[in-house]
């Protein structure tokens, strides 16, 4: 991706990506949240797009399917959130690329962007419900963050097969 043009098609493409993924498949969880599977792409656009990039493809993408499934209230937290862990995935995947490889930089940083995303949520939802009441929320967070990890890491490792180029 050399082009401005380009640049944006592909924050967009990721975006509506991250949109359809969340609404795909969503499974409940105790406090009028969801699981779904849109952390992978939210961890995919850090890893391939611009700090920047990632974090609007992934806030926006994540974003748009809360307002479109009923969870308003969640949207701007989702926004930030969202926005964040592609930015963590980006750095850190950047900075530990050179010394560790692909691989474990997509473990590590996808790790570390998911741990914010537990945090993040833990942190909204408490100030909506209480922090007692949130932490029962950690749990199926987690367990969406691992799913997303592990098919983020399977998707991009495709795509470096593939020869499609880290920004």
């Amino acid at each position: 991706m050399n082009t401005k043009t380009q640049k944006i098609v592909m924050t967009a493409l990721l975006a509506a990506l991250a949109c359809v993924a969340t609404m795909i498949i969503r499974i409940p969880s105790p406090l009028r949240g969801y699981l779904n599977l849109g952390d992978c792409v939210v961890l995919i656009s850090g890893w391939m797009l611009s700090p920047a990039h990632g974090f609007l493809a992934a806030g926006i993408g994540s974003a748009l399917a809360d307002v479109f499934s009923g969870y308003v209230v969640y949207a701007p937290a989702t926004f930030v959130i969202k926005g964040l862990m592609a930015v963590i995935a980006c750095f850190g995947f950047r900075l530990l690329n050179k010394k560790l490889g692909s691989l474990p930089s997509g473990i590590i940083s996808g790790t570390a962007a998911e741990l914010v995303m537990v945090l993040g949520y833990y942190v909204f939802e408490g100030l909506l419900y209480g922090f007692v009441p949130s932490a029962v929320n950690i749990p199926a967070n987690a367990m969406q963050g691992l799913a997303g990890l592990i098919v983020g890491v399977v998707l991009i490792k495709l795509f470096d097969k593939s020869k499609i180029i880290h920004e």
